[in-house]
């Protein structure tokens, strides 16, 4: 069977992506039915398949993620893929390229051969050819990968023997100095003022014989530990080591060995300090010992040691800056996880190693049973940034972190991400390089500041301004619309004729109708309004909502399904400020409708319902409930999460972008939330929630974006 002759699969399942336990393979072609199909083939060949338009993007993702397999073909606007396998092979020599070509051109088989390609194959593409292609691929990465690993081995086994030949060269040094320096000490301890020579080592250093006393010291020993002459090898221990039985210098006398422990030892005044222990062995000689190895000695008999030599270092002033060492690390990490920006440090493939406790708190940690604090981090570490900050699956463009990879200076940035609890933040992202020991660029730091309160003030301050600029050509269709309407009228009136006039008079008056309702969400967005609560009954202001949206439905050929059998009952709300928000939502839906295009039966449901009990509100004695629901062209996740943003509109120049952002601040001030489930494709769910009993003397909830509303859904 041909590539051409795959049967098609769902949506769902031509998004491809990266499985860890599956070889990747990059897929490159401009034709996205070819790109499809050949995505649904490779992962039935156990490939985890990424895909790229054209040339560019192609190598931009290879830069990425380099898979070891690129399958590309060559006629591409743009990047061709002769040019993309000449950048793929300088940039990764080893990368198994495969040519596709809708022609069986001997010279570009021969040019792309040329260029390091490892085989050429022409549409349509035989499954049967691909397979055994992709199949001497794999085999080559494989032969290289053990040839990697061979030559890793053959450089193992050589550095491990030339570090033991140099260990044996370093013993033999040490036991040609170990007997140099025993010559040494049994001169230093029969020469008459001996330990004058060890007084000026800066640590407590004495001689002992082989029946276990000290002979001589240095200054340092005798000022803090006593006079050595005659005393037991063990008493500076104090009562550690009874009789001296497995003290380091008995230990020493026994073994003939060196001996290294840390000791606690007690000076003259009685205080008790740790110290590093060292003991080496004074082999006998013409002053010591027998000369045949059997010793003479309590602790040294059969050893050859004539005498030992004890070097104890103080460890108090090390222990005191490690100690030191251990709180500046902690105040650091303090420091670190206190700062109130999120930072992270992130390695080439932009996953993040380490991040501070702000970053885990607010970006990996899922919120809390009811949708409230964190419960605790999720695996935010070993993560790509865009995954966690923007839950998408390529590399933002113009990133930061990149650019700072590339050229190793500091970046600034601004950016739109997603939280843990879904709401979109504004942040201010500076980059800093952190270098090796080389100079190199090893991995980069982030520092993202929080501003969406600055943006939503700054908003505030310039949203009139732009809001005019924005609505100006609205506004011109407008008047022209009044202009046309008038002209009817009074052509009309001059001649009599009334069907003229009626008319004219609705073309004026739905024309008014719009001017009032931009104006009076001007004035809203304008300034800050208190709320007028009023006693509503659920069923019939949930009819005038329907009322207003069911006329402009049925003009569309849509049909409207209302669902009211559960609104009996009151609620609390300001009936103008809620009746706009809910219009918004309701006229939103209507265009969602309009916009479909598969030729899906266009359906728009409206849903009222009063719930008591096991609900967010339930503490308000229950909730009021309005949903909408319809079949229309649906929305991605980006989308949903801007679609509370100022002047973000999904309808391009035919909305405004601000009905939505003043729907979700009515519904906020309400102390209600909205939860919005959506798919390309797949229509949209819109649910608008609201305590039946509006609380007194508490402020109004945050608008959406904030913590107030839950932004669900599948794209």
């Amino acid at each position: 069977m041909s590539a051409h002759e795959a049967a098609p699969r769902p949506e769902s399942a031509r998004e491809p992506g990266r499985d860890p336990g599956r070889e990747t393979i990059l897929l490159v072609d401009d034709e996205a039915d070819i790109r499809e199909l050949l995505s649904m083939l490779l992962e039935d060949l156990g490939f985890s398949v990424l895909t790229a338009s054209d040339g560019e993007k192609g190598l931009a993702l290879f830069r990425t993620v380099q898979a070891p397999i690129v399958l590309t073909d060559i006629k591409m606007p743009g990047l061709d893929g002769i040019g993309l396998l000449a950048a793929i092979k300088n940039h990764l020599p080893e990368t198994e390229v495969v040519m596709i070509s809708g022609h069986a051109d001997m010279e570009l088989a021969i040019q792309s051969l040329k260029l390091g390609a490892s085989d050429f194959i022409t549409k349509p593409i035989d499954i049967t050819l691909l397979e055994h292609s992709l199949g001497k691929a794999r085999e080559r990465i494989a032969l290289k990968r053990q040839v990697r690993e061979h030559t890793h081995n053959l450089e193992r086994l050589v550095a491990e023997k030339s570090a033991r030949l140099v260990e044996l060269e370093r013993r033999l040094a040490a036991r040609q100095i170990v007997e140099g320096l025993s010559s040494a000490m049994r001169f230093v301890a029969s020469a008459p003022g001996g330990e004058s020579s060890l007084g000026e080592l800066p640590c407590f250093v004495s001689i002992h014989n082989r029946e276990g006393r000290v002979i001589t010291a240095n200054a340092l020993y005798r000022a803090r530990l006593g006079e050595p002459e005659g005393r037991e090898s063990a008493a500076a221990y104090g009562d550690a080591y009874p009789g001296g039985v497995g003290c380091p210098v008995d230990l020493t006398l026994r073994t003939g060995l060196p001996q290294q422990s840390r000791e606690t030892l007690f000076g003259i005044d009685g205080q008790r300090f740790h110290a590093l222990v060292s003991t080496t062995p004074i082999n006998g000689g013409p002053h010591g010992g027998t000369g045949d190895g059997t010793g003479g000695g309590i602790g040294g008999e059969g050893t050859g040691t004539a005498m030992v030599l004890e070097v104890a270092v103080d460890m108090t002033e090390v222990e005191r800056l490690h100690a030191e060492l251990v709180q500046s690390h902690r105040r650091y990490r303090d420091l670190f996880d206190a700062v109130p920006c999120a930072i992270t440090v992130q390695d080439r493939s932009l996953n993040i190693v380490e991040a501070n406790a702000t970053f885990l708190r607010e970006f990996c940690a899922a919120p809390g049973p009811g949708g409230g604090p964190p419960a605790g981090p999720s695996a935010g570490l070993g993560r790509p940034c865009f995954e966690v900050y923007k839950h998408s699956h390529e590399p933002c463009p113009e990133c930061p972190i990149m650019a700072t990879f590339e050229d190793g200076e500091r970046h600034q940035a601004e950016t739109v991400v997603t939280d843990a609890r879904g709401q979109a933040r504004n942040l201010l992202i500076w980059t800093a390089p952190l270098v090796d020991e080389n100079g190199g660029v090893e991995k980069v730091m982030e520092v993202s500041t929080d501003i969406t309160q600055i943006r939503q003030l700054q908003d505030h301050l310039s949203s009139l301004g732009m809001m005019l600029g924005s609505m100006s050509h609205g506004v011109k269709g407008l008047v022209m619309g009044l202009d046309g309407g008038m002209y009817r009228v009074e052509s009309g009136l001059n001649k009599g004729d009334v069907a003229k006039i009626k008319s004219g008079w609705e073309v004026v008056r739905h024309r008014v109708e719009r001017i009032r309702k931009m104006v009076l969400d001007i004035l809203y967005y304008a300034k800050s309004r208190e709320l007028d609560v009023s006693e509503h009954q659920a069923r019939a202001f949930a009819e005038d909502l329907a009322m207003v949206v069911e006329a402009k439905a049925a003009a569309n050929n849509i049909r409207f399904t209302r669902d009211f059998g559960a609104a009996g009952g009151s609620f609390q709300a300001d009936a103008t400020a809620l009746f706009s928000a809910l219009v918004n939502f309701l006229e939103n839906g209507v265009d969602a409708c309009l916009s479909e295009t598969t030729g899906r039966t266009r359906e728009l449901t409206f849903r009222c319902a009063v719930e008591h009990g096991g609900t967010p509100a339930s503490a308000t004695g229950g909730r009021i409930v309005f949903e909408i629901t319809d079949t229309g062209v649906g929305m991605s996740r980006e989308e949903r999460e801007k679609m509370f943003t100022l002047f973000f509109s999904s309808k391009g120049s035919k909305g405004t972008g601000i009905g939505l952002f003043i729907s979700s601040q009515v519904i906020s001030q309400h102390h209600g939330g909205i939860e919005v489930e959506s798919s390309v494709g797949e229509g949209t769910r819109v649910t608008v929630w609201l305590p039946l009993s509006q609380p007194v003397g508490q402020p109004p909830g945050q608008p959406v974006g904030q913590s107030a509303v839950v932004q669900a859904g599948h794209g």
